[in-house]
């Protein structure tokens, strides 16, 4: 079930807490197995096939996790997660290009699990931790728990043990309380808002456009663009909505999650983009790969190889697929050419030490549009084709206003004034232009414009580690939120219910 679902928020949410809190008060030592419970029944949801693989995973894990303190113990731990990564989510991708399709089997093209990219490596996490000795000894019920909580399950954030697990160690002894409640349905809400509101509008222009470039069909510059802004806002909506939800509903229970999400979008190079987006992937990508790799110790060439090498697994590990590779590369550029350039105005060889930070932002978000191109295509071919067309080798700027005549009004009658003829198929648009635009011009306004939500309910201390200093936007609006507000679970649930109507989708991040 989604989080946006009706089952979620009006039954499975309520009922779980409604035990969790009973539990608590009547019988503590329950609330730890309701939970383990409740969340496995959660990811069985979705198939129950999917269960013997997590639960075997954490029963493997939880051994090798009593002895990571000895290397050979650890090496073994962390190879079995990445077998059991590799098999079921790139067995297909690398035998596949080897063997023709007639020799394929059902062995090389298993079912995906869902989440197998998030709980791997969570668990790889846990038995480095434990290797270094910072992660608590744990009752193997907790540990469970500690992977499988349906709040991060599914789509993260990656947690550590020594965040986590002192946390759920606590609900032996008490039960949910009211203000956790309160402040955690409040930031569910928020996050609930973001998803059904905003990256579900924006997101038929950009489906619309990418299926038209998959189509093998030429694009004009104009409506390429907008297809890759509407996509780029979709995803920036529909990831921090789902962190805001996973947030609030952890924090229902008394867990506090780390903070995955933090205005990427207000970020002034690629670098910053990568500290505020899916924070938790990019700490373990630094302190699991790129570290042991060498990380900046070795020279810059090192250096740099080791930015490309982090940044293509860390695309890869996205999904087994030739786009998510290139969405990792053109990162992995961006960053080496941030890091020169840092390095370089530092050294002052460069004339200028420091762009203005209006064009460091509009350079920014461009380079992170074009790259989403490549992660929401489904074929590099289609991928190419919105490339072309961005940079007007598609149809030009001219298909635009052919397109759209009637969305021109009064301009409609310039071209056609002078001649020009339109072939009647070209005259049927690709999206709602009027629509579209508002949509981008509000949601850059949004984006920009207004505090995260990290910042809004910064008083009550929403997740673990949230930045000392808050992130500056326009309109300060929240300073209108009271730092001890007390909205009722009734009025919770009212809003969500209305928010909900509009119906829902995936999480974009589902399926990784």
């Amino acid at each position: 079930m989604l989080f946006n679902s009706f089952e979620y928020i009006f039954l499975f949410l309520p009922a779980v807490l409604g035990l969790a809190v009973l539990s608590g008060r009547l019988f503590p030592i329950a609330t730890v197995p309701l939970l383990l419970a409740s969340s496995l029944l959660f990811y069985a949801w979705w198939e129950p096939g999917y269960l013997p693989v997590l639960a075997g995973s954490i029963v493997v894990n939880y051994f090798f996790g009593l002895y990571a303190v000895r290397r050979y113990v650890l090496v073994l731990g962390v190879a079995f997660n990445i077998l059991l990564l590799a098999y079921f989510k790139y067995a297909w991708f690398v035998l596949g290009h080897v063997l023709s399709p007639g020799e394929s089997s059902s062995f090389l093209d298993p079912v995906l699990p869902l989440a197998i990219s998030f709980f791997t490596f969570q668990q790889i996490a846990y038995l480095v931790e434990n290797h270094r000795g910072e992660a608590p000894r744990t009752r193997f019920l907790d540990y469970a728990l500690f992977v499988s909580f349906f709040p991060q399950l599914i789509a993260g954030p990656i947690v550590r043990g020594r965040q986590t697990l002192p946390q759920i160690a606590a609900l032996w002894r008490r039960s949910p309380r009211s203000q956790d409640i309160v402040i955690g349905a409040t930031i569910f809400i928020i996050g609930l808002g973001k998803k059904t509101i905003l990256a579900d509008s924006i997101a038929p222009a950009a489906s619309a456009v990418f299926d038209v470039a998959e189509s093998g069909q030429s694009l004009g510059m104009f409506e390429a663009w907008a297809g890759a802004l509407a996509y780029t806002f979709q995803i920036y909506f529909d990831f921090s909505g789902y962190c805001d939800m996973a947030i609030g509903s952890a924090r229902m229970f008394g867990i506090r999650l780390p903070l995955n999400f933090y205005a990427p979008y207000k970020s002034g190079s690629i670098i910053e983009f990568w500290r505020r987006w899916h924070m938790t992937l990019s700490r373990f990508l630094r302190d699991y790969l790129y570290v042991p790799l060498g990380g900046n110790r070795r020279g810059s060439a090192r250096r740099y190889t080791n930015i490309l090498v982090v940044m293509l697994l860390g695309g890869l590990w996205h999904g087994a697929g030739w786009t998510f590779v290139v969405w990792g590369g053109l990162h992995g550029a961006y960053i080496v050419v941030n890091q020169a350039y840092r390095t370089r105005a530092a050294a002052r060889i460069l004339p200028w030490t420091k762009l203005p930070k209006p064009i460091a932002w509009m350079l920014t978000m461009i380079c992170i549009t074009v790259a989403w191109v490549a992660f929401r295509a489904e074929t590099l071919g289609g991928a190419l084709t919105m490339w072309l067309a961005m940079v007007g080798m598609g149809d030009g700027l001219a298909v635009m206003p052919a397109r759209y005549l009637e969305a021109l009004g009064p301009l409609a009658a310039v071209p056609l004034s002078i001649g020009v003829q339109f072939d009647e198929a070209v005259l049927r648009p690709i999206f709602d232009i009027p629509r579209t635009l508002f949509l981008l011009v509000a949601l850059t306004v949004i984006t920009l414009a207004l505090p995260n939500t990290a910042d809004l309910v910064r008083g009550w201390r929403p997740a673990v580690g949230l930045p000392p200093v808050r992130d500056r936007s326009l309109i300060a609006i929240e300073g209108l939120v009271p730092a001890r507000m007390r909205p009722t679970l009734a009025i919770a649930l009212f809003a969500a219910s209305l928010i909900a109507m509009r119906g829902y989708s995936e999480f974009l991040y589902f399926q990784f």
